[in-house]
């Protein structure tokens, strides 16, 4: 990608460490409790008698309205006659427990049958109303009953979004529903300043790019650490890192399109993935980057502007000053250029 075509550098007074209230929350669900379970429900799938958590909780028969704006998704419990059912999950903070859900297609009937998207039948993304907390996981499904659930605590209190990302067997489009839920206790907003630049378990990611509403632009992520570039970003569901984007106020979910080609196996690469990213009106948004390194995983967030149509500003809220300098040349998820993302 040509430096000079670039809207970038943010200032690097904006810096943000995220800590407790952007955190990745993978250390709440320890990762062999996610695969025992992830293994007891595949064993269940032989076993037509399992029991339904969500039976007792029927699924809301609930006509979609259509986002207006192109390009988003997930303001709805319901599209293209699919429903999102009752989410049940534990009601405090600490409370160890179980996320359900299932997906009910046209026919009122769950949806046992998934294509799959970036290496999984679904993906699920929790997030606070405030942007706090969020966190990407792959729940296991029951075939026997449409069941989609994982081991759950949920870290703070308050209102929070669910989002389910899948692409119905046969089915042209994928799908991003969502739901509602509230977890009780004492709630303290978060309302993080604008941030191009994320601290996370010592790695600093960077943002540059621009984000115009109304138009498709580029954006760069960009790793390092000690101020030295990481070439060594992992294939992680398919791509060298994976891009969640919500617009501050309504959380509505946006698609954003990958640039490149899917890794090949145990290849590496960095520090920069390249995304193309539309947004539909001015103002902030949140945005989220899965990136593994050395085996794990971990989450860089940003609260980025966009810009209105004819601004000469950049996503960071400063006027374009180039490219950063990372001290290498850029390699892009294909080993040139691109990434993958939702």
């Amino acid at each position: 990608m040509n430096a000079a075509g670039r809207l970038a550098a943010y200032a690097a007074g904006l810096v943000v460490v995220f800590g407790g209230s952007y955190a990745v929350a993978s250390a709440v669900v320890p990762a062999d409790a996610v695969a025992q379970w992830r293994e007891d429900a595949a064993a269940a799938r032989h076993d037509p008698a399992a029991h339904d958590p969500a039976a007792d909780h029927p699924a809301e028969r609930t006509t979609a309205a259509s986002a207006d704006e192109p390009g988003l998704a997930g303001l709805s419990l319901a599209a293209d006659g699919h429903v999102l059912s009752p989410v049940r999950a534990p009601g405090t903070v600490g409370q160890a427990g179980t996320l359900s859900f299932q997906v009910l297609g046209p026919a009122g009937t769950p949806v046992t049958d998934y294509a799959i998207a970036h290496e999984e039948d679904l993906h699920l993304v929790v997030v606070r109303s405030d942007g706090a907390g969020f966190r990407h996981v792959h729940p296991a499904l029951d075939p026997a009953t449409g069941t989609w659930s994982i081991p759950w605590t949920w870290e703070a209190a308050g209102t929070h979004r669910v989002f389910a990302d899948f692409t119905p067997a046969g089915a042209a489009d994928g799908l991003t529903l969502t739901r509602t839920v509230q977890v009780a206790g004492d709630v303290t907003p978060s309302s993080p300043p604008l941030s191009a630049v994320s601290e996370v378990d010592g790695f600093t990611v960077t943002a540059t790019g621009d984000l115009t509403a109304g138009r498709s632009g580029e954006l760069d992520l960009t790793v390092t650490r000690e101020g030295e570039p990481v070439t060594t970003l992992e294939p992680y569901l398919g791509a060298y890192g994976h891009l969640v984007a919500l617009r501050e106020g309504d959380l509505a979910y946006l698609h954003v399109h990958a640039e490149g080609e899917a890794p090949a196996a145990g290849r590496t690469a960095g520090p920069t993935t390249t995304f193309a990213v539309q947004v539909p009106t001015a103002g902030r948004y949140l945005l989220y980057l899965d990136f593994q390194v050395e085996g794990r995983v971990r989450t860089a967030s940003f609260v980025l502007e966009a810009a209105a149509a004819g601004s000469t500003t950049d996503a960071g809220g400063a006027p374009p000053t180039g490219a950063p300098e990372t001290g290498a040349p850029e390699t892009h998820a294909d080993g040139s250029g691109g990434a993958h993302a939702h």
